[in-house]
């Protein structure tokens, strides 16, 4: 059977950390809520059920949170890049999407949010 790219989703990781140009911001670490896909060739895993043949997402997400709950932003795009650079590093990857929302960034919304995607394939 011919695959399509497989798609792994990590859908709302919610952490908190410094993002802002605002004192309140500068001084407080405010929540993040992030989701990322990522497209990769998984007929390899689909055909031997072995993990070192698939993309790991435990260790992905492992990263993401470690960026994220270890670091300073001043903007929103800075942490979707590093975020975006994280899900498409491995070679396996041939397309990966970042979003990052900021709830209650603004009054009346319930958040705002970038999002990045790169196509490596």
């Amino acid at each position: 059977m011919n695959l399509n790219p497989a798609t792994i989703r990590i859908k709302n990781l919610r952490l908190r950390t410094y993002i802002g140009i605002n004192e309140d911001e500068i001084l407080n670490q405010q929540d993040v809520v992030i989701n990322v896909k990522i497209h990769y060739d998984a007929e390899k895993a689909t055909d031997s059920d072995q993990m070192d043949d698939a993309l790991n997402y435990k260790t992905i997400t492992k990263r993401i949170i470690k960026l994220v709950e270890d670091n300073r932003f001043s903007l929103l795009e800075k942490l979707t890049y590093d975020v975006l650079e994280i899900a498409a590093e491995h070679p396996w990857v041939s397309y990966a999407e970042a979003e990052v929302d900021k709830p209650h960034a603004l009054r009346f919304s319930d958040s705002v949010s970038l999002c990045l995607s790169c196509n490596k394939g």
